[in-house]
């Protein structure tokens, strides 16, 4: 059994490119002498020029083309080797002088053999020569040339070489600077001094090439913590900036997003750059009437495919770019050709692996989950191919033969665990449509056929496992296991690891770190099958989530945790999410890489997947939901470009059973002024990848590095966006003169308003279960609020990692009801959710000093719901929402919020509603906790949340505006600890995500006044 190899962001030194060859052993000729100029003479006239070759023997050829998807990493031709750009307007540049050292140059350049090396043999998906993907699954090279395929009739006949274009000048290979005032949308490259003529000739083409920099990826499929790229690693690692990406690349269209369009492959089959196999994409430039492009990732001069070719406009660009999406859209999808496919499609495969223990079925969650798997068999994605079978188990396993030829399901019990087979396999994961009655009446008795199980604290959760990968091995899918207690029996056997005095100390990670490595090795032969595992978990007692989450995270699936299960109050939400899981819409046997302009490389990436080589994310399955993150790091000292490109491509099987490609590229601007990059920062996205970040420090060392990372990356961040640009020379920052105070006057300086609520937002994420110190997180709560934290898209993270509380007593008349209802429409910019545009009653900051005793509280961290209420809340508002006059003899767990029957009630009901109503087809109802003035166990969860007042823990002690006082001035004494009050005011509390700007809640440390009888409850803590 294979071993997966280290999490990402272990590979010393693992850029996309191979080190280059020693000084003159490469295939180019050794570098002028100093002084007599880096370039090399354009290709021979006849139109049968090639790439010209780097300086420095640093180079290599590229390989063959067609070797495949993502054949060989991006091999960038080193600087050095471009050509000097066009003159203005685009035309021809006059003959230089005769130079005898250029003459000499070409005679002997005339002489070199140009023929490209053999490739170097290597393994994996990145080699030249993939071997077979395991168990035949997988997607199939690309066919092997395809680039110049005779042209159909009626299609355009490139020019012949030498005809109508000279080969001896370089052709242009981007549009000359507009006339006039500039498109919108475009932005030239900024001329350095001297002007054009004076830029290096590295990369020139790609240096001078105009961009639509308002051609670009929605919002809702990826967001850039900075939307500039900084020049240089130095101004790179100056700014602090976490650069990087959070991408969701199957995310659900949103009623304002422009449709994805599909794109049939013509007689020449899917475009691609011969040598780093990028598609090709709107940004690509063209060359010598459209016979030529130039790849924008690694520079490669490509030659059109006769099928493909077409002349170009005034501009140097395709008469035929609107008609083809691939060259004037973002994001676009290809259907892959048969090439692609070593195999049929998959057919959509459900299997279903349940626990039926005692504790699972008095719980109620065996009538749940058949009752959803019930209700969502008609929504399974596939139709007539789909696929599906059931295992149960408790101390043995149990099989079902669903054969369409039965009238009844016929139940197999093995209860020899280490002699583990399958019986009659072939009618175990049976055709749905063709055994429909079968499963619907298997689903109807599952409940009741376990009630007497007198099994109630045993569990072989691994031999299950291994049972339905016998079942599902040959043809992949999705497998859904749901499971109570912790395994104890067979393989995959856990212990009881639960040390109460480890937390709260540095030894407390080793609570969060898997002890044995049997569910990861599993999930690793998950992953080469194409399976993958979603895990509902109902623990009422220690589980080791830390062991188990490893199959979910290592397959691509998920992993969902209902504490303490109780079918009355989270069947719902349980059965809605289920529900989700199973009918959303599924990409199966997905790769996916990530590529980039040359001078970056990706150095690290944050999900659910397994890594194949060094950067192939092997995904079996993808959904609406899959999130991923990465990091981007610069390869080299400084980008060459004016821009730097990032593709992404998703290689996948639909429902349908139709292979996919969807291809997303984006060009983001370069920029040497450090005041443009930060002022390019989007914090929320920032925050996201921060948090994925910590989770990694918080594993691999310890809860309290976790947050000295994300506090120090605040202070730093904070400190650079008041700098200001810094004066450097050849590179290098000068110091300021002696007497200058500018660090003085940048912390009296303001906060840039897009990055007021960055320390705000740091200081909720230390404070949060996923990253808290302290002794009252137990380890699964912990493990699983990491898991959440990793596959969170960005509006998500933003409420999980500060809250909104909502004051319901006194909310205006009008909240509760849709502005395109209300006479007035709400006001200006009215805060709203939900499809509908529900008003919501004022945000209150998360502090004790807004709470009042008669008051009513709902705080949403879009996962759970909690309800405070006061003791002094008025009889009519209790009546309204609890159809009670008095909570004080009422148990909580058995208090209903009522949502309908009352005006009031109806009114609460729908925010409800509206904040799970993302746009989202499946809307979750949440689970609402109540929380009674007084009650010192829920109060004491309950101000988890409240992250503007200091906790006890270690790291903790800051409140909001300690935070803000020690961000604006690190150095002080005591900084750590409880600094003086701040000089100046801190930014106001958020106000909501999206719709809800506007908001202006009151200001931090400026509590109003307590209602009569007012008795405050504190967090844990200092006063």
């Amino acid at each position: 059994m294979a071993f997966p190899p280290p999490p990402p962001g272990q590979f010393p030194g693992s850029g996309f490119a191979p080190p280059p060859p020693p000084q003159g052993q490469g295939f180019a000729p050794p570098p002028p002498p100093p002084g007599q100029g880096q370039g090399f003479a354009p290709p021979p006239p006849g139109g049968q020029g090639f790439a010209p070759p780097p300086p420095g023997g640093q180079g290599f050829a590229p390989p063959p083309p067609g070797q495949g998807f993502g054949q060989g990493q991006p091999q960038p031709p080193r600087p050095g080797g471009g050509f000097a750009p066009p003159p203005p307007g685009g035309g021809f540049a006059p003959p230089p002088p005769p130079n005898p050292g250029m003459h000499q140059l070409n005679q002997g350049m005339s002489n070199m053999s140009m023929q490209p090396p053999p490739p170097a043999p290597g393994a994996g998906f990145g080699s030249s020569q993939p071997p077979p993907p395991p168990g035949g699954v997988g997607f199939a090279p690309p066919p092997g040339g395809g680039f110049q395929q005779p042209p159909g009739p009626g299609m355009q006949q490139p020019p012949p070489p030498g005809h109508g274009a000279s080969s001896f000048y370089p052709q242009p290979t981007a549009p000359g600077p507009p006339q006039g005032p500039p498109q919108p949308g475009m932005q030239p490259a900024p001329p350095g001094p001297g002007g054009a003529a004076a830029a290096p000739q590295a990369d020139a083409a790609m240096i001078n090439q105009n961009i639509d920099f308002s051609v670009k990826i929605p919002d809702n499929l990826i967001k850039f913590t900075a939307n500039k790229v900084a020049q240089t690693a130095q101004l790179a690692a100056g700014t602090k900036i976490p650069f990087g990406a959070v991408m969701r690349p199957l995310a659900p269209e949103g009623e304002d997003d422009e449709h994805i369009e599909t794109v049939q492959p013509g007689n020449a089959g899917i475009i691609r750059c011969k040598r780093c196999r990028t598609y090709i994409n709107a940004f690509v430039s063209w060359s010598e009437h459209g016979r030529r492009w130039r790849c924008n990732i690694c520079g490669q001069i490509n030659d059109c495919a006769a099928a493909y070719f077409c002349h170009l406009d005034e501009q140097g660009l395709r008469r035929d770019r609107f008609e083809r999406p691939e060259l004037s859209k973002a994001v676009v999808e290809f259907i892959a050709p048969a090439e692609y496919m070593v195999r049929p499609p998959q057919e959509p495969s459900y299997f279903f692996v349940i626990d039926v223990s005692a504790t699972a079925v008095r719980s109620g969650m065996v009538h749940s989950t058949a009752k959803a798997i019930k209700e969502s068999l008609d929504d399974l994605p596939g139709r007539g191919r789909t696929k599906i079978g059931f295992i149960t188990f408790d101390n043995a396993v149990h099989y079902y033969n669903l054969a369409s030829e039965l009238s009844a399901p016929q139940m197999m019990v093995v209860a020899d665990l280490k002699e583990l087979f399958v019986p009659l396999p072939d009618h175990l994961l049976v055709n749905l449509q063709e055994s429909r009655s079968v499963v619907d009446q298997f689903l109807d008795s599952l409940p009741e056929m376990f009630v007497k199980n007198p099994v109630v604290s045993q569990s072989c959760l691994g031999p299950a496992l291994k049972a339905g990968f016998t079942v599902m091995k040959n043809i992949g899918g999705k497998l859904c296991v749901f499971q109570s207690i912790m395994p104890n029996l067979g393989d995959g056997a856990l212990k009881n690891r639960e040390n109460r005095p480890l937390m709260g100390t540095p030894n407390e990670v080793k609570l969060l770190r898997p002890e044995v490595t049997w569910y990861k090795d599993t999930a690793v032969e998950f992953s080469r099958q194409q399976i993958s595992v979603d895990m509902f978990l109902f623990p009422y007692q220690y589980m080791d989530l830390a062991a188990m989450a490893e199959l979910p995270k290592y397959t691509a699936g998920s992993v969902h945790s209902y504490v303490s299960f109780n079918h009355k109050k989270d069947g719902p939400r349980y059965e809605q999410t289920l529900n989700k899981v199973l009918t959303q819409t599924t990409a199966f046997e997905a790769v996916m890489r990530v590529r980039c302009t040359k001078g970056m490389r990706i150095s690290n990436f944050y999900g659910n997947f397994y890594i194949r080589g060094t950067d192939l994310l092997a995904l079996p399955n993808c959904n609406t939901d899959s999130v991923f993150g990465f990091d981007l790091a610069h390869d080299e000292q400084n980008v060459a470009s004016n821009h730097v490109t990032l593709q992404a491509a998703l290689l996948y099987t639909s429902s349908e059973g139709q292979r996919r490609i969807r291809v997303m590229t984006q060009v983001l601007p370069v920029t040497n002024r450090s005041t443009e990059l930060m002022a390019s920062v989007d914090t929320d996205a920032v925050c996201n990848l921060l948090s994925k970040q910590a989770v990694e420090v918080a594993i691999k060392t310890s809860l309290d590095n976790a947050r000295m990372r994300l506090q120090q990356t605040c202070v730093d961040m904070i400190r650079n966006s008041k700098e200001g640009d810094k004066r450097t020379v050849s590179g290098y920052t000068v110091p300021p003169p002696q007497g200058h105070h500018g660090g003085q006057e940048a912390e009296e300086k303001p906060i840039p308003e897009h990055m007021q609520l960055l320390p705000l937002y740091i200081l909720a994420m230390m404070k949060n279960v996923a990253f808290r110190g302290g002794t009252d997180v137990h380890p699964d709560e912990r493990i699983q609020a990491h898991r959440q934290m990793v596959a969170m898209w960005v509006t998500q993270s933003k409420n999980f990692i500060y809250p909104r509380l909502f004051s319901i007593h006194d909310m205006d008349d009008n909240v509760g009801y849709s502005v395109e209802d209300l006479p007035d429409g709400g006001g200006d910019d009215p805060p709203v959710a939900g499809r509908n545009r529900i008003l919501l009653p004022p945000v209150v900051n998360l502090s004790v000093e807004r709470l009042t005793s008669n008051g009513v509280y709902l705080l949403d961290n879009g996962i759970d719901m909690y309800l405070w209420i006061g003791r002094a809340v008025d009889l009519n508002v209790l009546g309204s929402l609890f159809g009670v006059q008095s909570l004080e003899d009422c148990d909580p767990a058995q208090i209903e919020v009522l949502t309908s029957g009352d005006p009031l009630a109806s009114r609460f009901g729908a925010i409800i509603d509206a904040l799970r109503d993302d746009g989202d087809q499946f809307v979750i109802s949440p689970k609402i906790h109540i929380c009674r003035e007084g009650d010192q166990h829920m109060e004491s969860r309950f101000f988890w949340f409240f992250v503007e007042d200091r906790a006890s823990f270690q790291g903790g002690t800051f409140s909001y505006a300690d935070f803000m006082q020690f961000v604006n001035n690190p150095n002080q004494p005591g900084g750590g600890g409880a600094p003086a009050a701040p000089r100046g005011p801190m930014p106001p509390a958020p106000g909501g995500p999206g719709p809800q700007r506007g908001m202006q809640p009151p200001m931090p440390g400026q509590p109003g006044p307590p209602a009569p009888g007012m008795q405050r409850g504190m967090p844990p803590g200092p006063p």
